[in-house]
């Protein structure tokens, strides 16, 4: 099988030819059926290359490109190629994040570097949230490999301080949030759920239930398996107490699956408990 060249690109043609070196047609038709990508699918009119994840990272690793080239590389009609630019991009956030939240939690950081900082990550986060808009991400995988690190440190960490009893009736979810959440695209409700991931990281689970509060009602089964994710993460990595609370409120009227993923890592019993509880009609 060929392989791709170990040297650097640092161009978007670059790096489709090297993941165009990787290509796998029986791969390609399998993932085409797993992704959707087939009439009246969620991805329909999606065209894969055939690639594992750890093949596309490996050439992502050694990718530097410009913000013109990503532009490029995320115009792509291959589904690879455009995880590969998200992956660029999370590539140059991720240490962003570290520095921003140093400076949060009290470390010593230059002036200069922190603004630097907040805004090259607002940069990229916005750019992000165009490339959703336009289409470009456009399936769970996509959204799911990005979210977490271009919107949730952006948008969510900063308001990570808020807890319950501070000023103000509720959450105070920024207005980009909001509009991802009342989308009617599936991908941007998707950003929405999944950049909650960030503060649930952090120790922080407000957000994860704000966003969740808000789509409560969403038909899709890809929200409904996001959404249930995303609680069961807050129970786990933050508070079980508070996630029961958020199930004694709103189980019985949760689509099934949402209930399942956010039970599962609950005891058994209570899991049990409710899954068996009696279910809302559904208007």
């Amino acid at each position: 099988m060929s392989t791709a060249s170990p040297m650097t690109v640092t161009t978007a043609q670059a790096v489709q030819t090297a993941l165009a070196a990787l290509v796998s047609p029986a791969k390609a038709e399998q993932m085409e059926r797993y992704m959707r990508a087939v009439p009246g699918g969620y991805g329909e009119g999606d065209r894969f290359r055939g690639l594992t994840m750890p093949q596309v990272r490996g050439v992502v690793r050694r990718s530097r490109l410009d913000d013109d080239e990503r532009e490029q590389l995320v115009a792509s009609p291959w589904h690879e190629d455009r995880m590969a630019a998200l992956l660029v991009a999370v590539a140059e956030i991720r240490p962003l994040n570290r520095v921003l939240e140093r400076a949060r939690a009290g470390g010593r950081v230059p002036d200069a570097r922190i603004r630097a900082a907040q805004e090259r990550q607002a940069e990229l986060g916005s750019r992000y949230l165009k490339w959703v808009g336009r289409g470009r991400v456009n399936n769970w995988d996509l959204v799911d490999a990005s979210a977490e690190h271009l919107v949730g440190p952006w948008l969510l960490l900063p308001r990570a301080a808020w807890t319950p009893g501070s000023a103000g009736a509720s959450p105070p979810l920024p207005e980009q949030i909001l509009d991802l959440a009342s989308s009617g695209s599936l991908w941007e409700r998707r950003v929405a759920v999944l950049a909650t991931f960030a503060t649930t990281r952090a120790g922080v689970d407000w957000p994860a239930y704000a966003v969740a509060s808000l789509l409560l009602a969403d038909p899709e089964d890809l929200i409904h398996k996001a959404v249930g994710w995303m609680l069961r993460e807050a129970g786990k990595r933050v508070d079980e107490e508070a996630l029961r609370a958020f199930l004694d409120a709103h189980a019985a009227s949760m689509p099934r699956t949402m209930l399942r993923y956010a039970v599962e890592r609950l005891d058994p019993e209570v899991r049990a408990a409710y899954l068996a509880a009696p279910r809302a009609p559904r208007s």
